[in-house]
Order: structure tokens, then sequence, then C-alpha cells
């Protein structure tokens, strides 16, 4: 049985498409609002970064938390939102 939340499996079960950043596994209102004002405002955009740095957890992860300050969990579990969401439809 997968532990992802709801959110995650929303996202991942369809296209992007113009999908707001917060609707991704792992940013909250707060992270997306930090995210919005660099510049990565939508969910393609954060992908694009996701797809720039080879998909690799570590970097990602580091990404998110230098430029959102996220922590851990939350830098982890918009990797493996993206992650899975690639595997589905790339």
């Amino acid at each position: 049985m997968s532990s992802t939340s709801q959110k995650h499996r929303n996202f991942v079960a369809e296209p992007m498409g113009e999908k707001e950043v917060t609707e991704l596994a792992g940013i909250g209102p707060v992270l997306g609002q930090r995210l919005s004002s660099k510049g990565f405002d939508k969910a393609h955009v954060v992908l694009g970064q996701f797809l720039v740095l080879k998909k690799n957890k570590e970097l990602f992860i580091d990404w998110l938390k230098d430029t959102a300050n996220a922590n851990s969990k939350q830098a982890a579990d918009c990797h493996q939102c993206l992650a899975d969401w690639c595997e589905e439809f790339l």
C-alpha cells in the first residue's frame, strides 16, 4: 500500500496543465508564496527545475531547501510527487 498523501495522488492522476505550485505534494501556502516570489509560480515551472537537475533527488531537495526554505520532508514529498508524475506522463 502506498503511503502518499491524497494531494500527491491527485496531482499524479492527471496531466499538469496550468496547476498552481501549491498543488504539488509538500508545497503549502507558505512555500508556494516563497517559490512564486522567485518565479516558480506554476507546478510546470518547478517540474522544469526538477528536469534541469536530471531528476536527482539530493540535488532537487537541496535546491528546494535553498530556494524556498523547505524542510527535508516537504522537499522529499515534492520530489516524489514530481518523480511519480514523470513516470506516469513522460
